[in-house]
This record gives structure tokens, sequence and C-alpha cells, in this order.
């Protein structure tokens, strides 16, 4: 196992990082499950007031002798931001009491995730001031926040300098918080990435196209290696629901050097691929589009169809599209489904998308099972 300086914390984490939003089954496993991270050699554990009975797991299992020592074993844990101090206060408390512990090593405001969550931040009698003294009677060492928001939040954000690190979601198939990574890393904050094998493309069931395009590196892999050869990114989340679930990424938990030759062509195979495939049709990213005035996410709307067209992530855009209109601000945004052809966005675009045909395609292509966040 690797460890790399988690910012201006100082701290140092090892590159893969224990989530427990998916350990819930039990206490037994989830012992088992923490037990086999501290033994390969993971020595970051994060957990959250929302994720059902996770802290109160957590904490039976660090009253256990386990592999390392408390102070050799940093735990992290998230609390929605609140309107005010008081609440703030109330939930540090609460969240220690299930943990049993006497204090956090990192803190994150969970799911900064709008413009009035970045308000409540930076109110006089916000929920900063909970967490300020918290810091201050030595509760909590470390404060961030994890986000599910546009990149102009998430930016806002962290120019606060209100923290020394951040959760983000960021991946081969995602790589729109660039600008978020490099702004954190320019401020000396620790960067964690969350959900790289779920959020990141379902990795973990890819499709046959996807596996045979990465050949002879897993789908799961080769993200995992995009990742970890970037040195401004700290530590990965792998959200283990049993100890089996942690052998497959492990394997790459000593490879955090540059992508190799082989690698790079991979990739370059990928970008290739879908080009070829999307032609004219392939969605850039570059979010000239919105906004909607019937407010679908335009771009992540076409980025799961340049997905499922070009690699055939059907499932995974199943799976993200059901999230649309069902998970609040976690994943705003109303379906393709929703587009009157008013015709706003298509003089926006640069590369000339037929933006409400490929709006119907989609939904026709992803629409299913509606979804919710995990924990609900």
């Amino acid at each position: 196992m690797r460890y790399r300086r988690f910012g201006k914390t100082n701290l140092h984490l090892s590159v893969f990082s224990l989530g427990t939003m998916r350990y819930l089954a039990s206490l037994a496993n989830a012992r088992l499950t923490i037990t086999e991270a501290v033994a390969q050699g993971i020595n970051h554990i994060e957990t959250a007031s929302g994720y059902g009975k996770s802290e109160e797991y957590l904490g039976e299992v660090l009253k256990t002798r386990l592999p390392v020592s408390r102070d050799k074993l940093y735990i992290t844990s998230k609390i929605p931001p609140t309107g005010d101090a008081d609440s703030m206060r109330r939930c540090i408390d609460k969240s220690l009491q299930r943990l049993q512990l006497d204090y956090l090593d990192c803190l994150a405001i969970h799911g900064l995730n709008t413009w009035e969550h970045l308000d409540w931040v930076r109110a006089e009698n916000g929920c900063m001031q909970g967490i300020r003294e918290a810091v201050t009677d030595g509760r909590v060492r470390h404060v961030g926040f994890s986000t599910h928001a546009p990149l102009e939040i998430i930016l806002a954000a962290i120019n606060t300098d209100f923290f020394e690190f951040v959760n983000l979601h960021y991946y081969y198939f995602f790589q729109r918080n660039a600008a978020a990574v490099e702004l954190a890393a320019e401020k000396d904050m620790g960067i964690f990435i969350i959900s790289p094998a779920d959020k990141g493309g379902r990795l973990y069931t890819p499709s046959d196209k996807l596996k045979q395009l990465t050949h002879p590196f897993s789908p799961l892999e080769l993200n995992y290696r995009f990742l970890l050869s970037d040195k401004r990114v700290t530590t990965l989340s792998v959200g283990a629901a049993t100890p089996e679930e942690l052998i497959e990424p492990l394997k790459v938990a000593d490879n955090d050097g540059e992508l190799k030759l082989a690698e790079i062509r991979v990739f370059k195979r990928l970008e290739n691929h879908q080009n070829t495939v999307l032609d004219t049709e392939k969605c850039s990213q570059c979010y000239e589009c919105l906004p909607c005035p019937e407010n679908i996410n335009i771009p992540e709307v076409l980025r799961l169809r340049n997905l499922a067209v070009a690699y055939e992530m059907t499932d995974y855009g199943k799976y993200r599209y059901g999230m649309f209109e069902n998970a609040g601000h976690w994943f705003p945004g109303m379906k393709g489904s929703r587009c009157t052809e008013c015709g706003e966005c298509l003089p926006k675009c640069p590369s000339k998308l037929d933006i409400p045909a490929l709006l119907k395609d989609t939904h026709e292509r992803l629409n299913g099972k509606e979804g919710r966040r995990l924990w609900e």
C-alpha cells in the first residue's frame, strides 16, 4: 500500500480509503470488512451521519483490537450542511456519540451541493461556526467538504479557503471537475476521489465492449491507474460491502507511478473509438447549452448517451439516468423527455448538435427504473 500526504492536513493516507456506505448488512460484516481493510494497509475510513448504521457499526469495531492503534487510523465522518451553528453542534455531538470517539480526524460537510448550502457555510452564525468551535476544543482536527455540485459551486467553495480537503467526483469517464482538482491542489488541499468504481462507470460490471477496448487491462484497473498516476490526488474510496470486494481494487495499491506506454495506448484507443462511433453526434461536454428552460442537465444526459453508444455502458447509463428527478440536489436536473424543442440550446452548441433529437434518443435508450441515493 502506498501513502500520500493529504494536503495541508499533513496526514499521510493510504491511496485507497474504506468507504462505509455499503457494509450495512450487519455489524459482523462491518467488522470483517474493516478488519481486512486495515490488515491490507488502509489507514483511512470514511463514514457519514446519513449512512444508516454505519457510524454505530464503525464505533463498535473501533472498540475492538485492530491491527493498528487508533492514533494511526484516520476517521472521517460527514454531516450535511445546516443553516445554523446550533444544528451543526448537535450533529457533531451525535456523530461522536455513535462512533464512541473523543475526536474526528476529519469532518466533511456532506453534500455542499447548492448555492444555498454555500450561503449557510459563509453565514456569520452558520454551520461553520459550530465546526470551528469543535476544531478549537479538539473534537475535530481537520475540515473539508464533499460535493455533487456543479463545477461553479465547487470552485466557489474551494475559494472560501475554509477547507483543508475536498471529496470529489472525478474519473476517466467524467473529467468535468478537472478544474476543481487543479484549484484544490494549488491551495494545498487534500483531494479524495469518491466512488471511482460505481459513479465512475459501474466498472466492476463492465460491458463486453468496454472490456474488449481496455484489454489487457480491466476497465476498473485502468480508471484507478488514471487517478493514481495523478500526484495531486491523495486517496480513492473503495466502498466494499464485503472483505472480498477489497481484492480487485487493492491489486493496484502499489502501482501509483506515471502511466505506462501500454496504458496510454489504451486510453488513446478509447478516445479514438468514441470519436469514430459517435462522429457528429458526440457531445463535447462544453456546457455551453446551459441553462435549459426546462432545467434539463443537457451535458450530463448526453454524457450518458456518449458512454452508452460508444462503450455500451447502458446499465450504467440507466442507473444514473434514473436518478434524474428522484435524487434532489444530489443529482439535479430533469430527464430528456421534458424537452419542449424550444430550440434555445441549438445556437449555443459549438458542435451544432441536434440536441432535442439526442435528448429524445437518450430517454428512449436509458429510461427505466427510477433511482435514489443508496442509503435511502
